[in-house]
């Protein structure tokens, strides 16, 4: 059994967000020890792990909560999952488009700017009228 920092410190979770994962009941609440103090085992370790992977894939809690349903029903077909994992690639995607926009506007801008004086740079002046930007960013 490990006690909350002991999990925290194989996982790489802060204590905090482990407390969070469990108001949001994706960690079961642990065991207490006489003592009151939290107990975790090996499977909520494996379990943590696969929550902090998921977040780190950009999955919301939802979609993490529905994945551990299903994780909970091995005979089932695939079918939910591959939906989930295939609408985070479709939003990851979008974001991508979205952040290739803004480089593109970022630099026309930072390169535009021939001024030596803020009144003439043309970055404080883009900043302040859209209608300057090349492409909608927003």
């Amino acid at each position: 059994m490990l006690t909350i920092g002991d999990l925290s410190r194989a996982t790489a979770v802060k204590v905090p967000k482990i407390r969070y994962y469990e108001q949001m009941g994706l960690l079961s609440h642990s065991e207490r020890s006489e003592g009151n103090q939290r107990r975790y085992s090996t499977s909520e370790r494996e379990r943590l792990s696969f929550i902090k992977h998921a977040r780190g894939l950009g999955l919301t809690i939802e979609a993490i909560r529905e994945l551990i349903d299903l994780s909970q029903h091995p005979e089932k077909p695939c079918e939910d999952v591959d939906r989930i994992a295939a609408e985070q690639l479709a939003t990851v995607r979008e974001k991508i488009q979205r952040l290739r926009k803004l480089e593109s506007e970022l630099e026309r801008i930072s390169t535009h700017c021939h001024s030596n004086q803020i009144r003439d740079c043309y970055v404080i002046r883009a900043l302040a009228n859209h209608d300057l930007c090349a492409t909608d960013h927003d």
